[in-house]
């Protein structure tokens, strides 16, 4: 697997809003929200904070990343973010004796950067044959720029006004996620070199903390943006143990019959990763299923996790197994994606929802993920659990 290095810059010295990277946005220190989102991405091999800061190093560790101790000469105002770069590729090249083949650069400034944004810019370059990338949102609005006292349309005509259909689609750079070839950051010593990748996200998570005001609708928005890739997230010292519904959560939802009646599903590898990973830190995992299927049965089985499926009550069913295994229910994350598992949330300490499950599962859940079902959601709350350690 090719070595992906996504560093986040995260200086201690902000002028605009004093203690920037650790103040909090949705109940979580802004360099913790990036790291959250670089480890939970999948093409991130190794994630770093590079900083001089001690506050912000505790918050990057805690969150699941190493950390670079950046030197004062390039931790200045006017300290670019290729120094940070470079810098960290040599601390990485000495730690490993190459340099990785992809680095990315990560700020922890867009607080609404996703995992998906993350894995986006690397797959560009990993997968698409483009030496950078970054992430970009559509843009529809019309620039002016004043000169000498004149307004100027700078990418519009003012003599002849044009619907907005009718103009070239411009893209904003949103200043949350790039990847570059190592080497080719290396020879041009600057972010944008040989073909660049424009990689698209959602224009509605686009934000850059610059001022206090920016603080302010950030901390506005997060209760309404916030899943997986930031906001409120379990860490390891929070969870005793782990309960998935199946349906839903570890598949699409979707069950293809054959002509015989026999019944199918798709799940995700990822899911199999996050889980046995689960397994290997010692916490307890069961599947839990309304459904009496040979499904659900099979995966768990594949996965060695026990399996309680065909109930009526899975509320009850859990708090029986929550006395068996001498586990405090307020303890327990539980993962479910419909209504059937709402009393199963009122039981336990950490109820999660997949990204499409039903609105009101959602509302209900403390943290929901950037993952739908059968996509990947269950890696993806391995990550927050286990951080760095889902891969050891």
């Amino acid at each position: 697997m090719s070595a992906v290095l996504a560093v986040i810059p995260a200086r201690g010295g902000s002028k605009g809003v004093p203690g920037k990277n650790v103040l909090p946005v949705g109940g979580t220190p802004l360099v913790a929200r990036a790291v959250r989102a670089c480890v939970a991405a999948r093409r991130a091999t190794h994630v770093v904070v590079s900083t001089d800061d001690g506050t912000i190093a505790d918050a990057a560790l805690g969150a699941g990343a190493e950390v670079v101790r950046r030197p004062a000469r390039i931790a200045g105002d006017g300290a670019s973010s290729e120094s940070a770069l470079l810098h960290a590729m040599d601390e990485f090249a000495a730690r490993h004796g190459a340099d990785p083949e992809v680095v990315l650069l990560v700020q922890c400034t867009s607080p609404f950067l996703t995992a998906a944004d993350v894995d986006g810019v690397a797959a560009a370059v990993l997968d698409d044959g483009a030496d950078t990338a970054l992430t970009v949102a559509p843009f529809h609005g019309f620039l002016w720029r004043a000169v000498d006292g004149d307004g100027q349309g700078v990418n519009h005509d003012r003599t002849g006004r044009q619907l907005r259909q009718e103009r070239p689609l411009d893209l904003l750079e949103t200043g949350a996620a790039y990847a570059m070839r190592a080497a080719g950051l290396r020879a041009a010593g600057h972010r944008f070199f040989g073909r660049t990748a424009l990689v698209r996200t959602d224009p509605a998570r686009v934000l850059e903390i610059d001022e206090p005001a920016d603080l302010h609708r950030a901390r506005a928005l997060a209760p309404l943006l916030d899943t997986g890739g930031g906001g409120a997230l379990p860490g390891r010292g929070d969870i005793d143990a782990v309960v998935l519904d199946f349906d839903g959560t570890q598949t699409d939802d979707r069950v293809l019959v054959d002509a015989d009646g026999r019944e199918t599903v798709a799940v995700h590898r990822g899911d199999g990763l996050g889980i046995a990973a689960l397994r290997r830190a010692g916490l307890p995992v069961l599947i839990l299923s309304s459904e009496q299927n040979p499904v659900v049965a099979a995966r768990a089985r594949k996965l060695r996790v026990p399996v309680v499926h065909g109930v009526d009550r899975k509320d009850v069913v859990l708090k029986q197994w929550c006395q068996e295994q001498g586990v405090a229910p307020e303890r327990v994350l539980y993962v479910g994606n419909d209504v059937n598992d709402l009393p199963c949330f009122d039981l336990v300490g950490w109820p999660v929802a997949v990204a499409d499950a039903h609105g009101v599962v959602r509302a209900a859940a403390r943290s929901v993920t950037a993952a739908s079902g059968g996509h990947g959601a269950i890696r993806e709350i391995a990550s927050w659990i286990l951080g760095k350690d889902l891969h050891s």
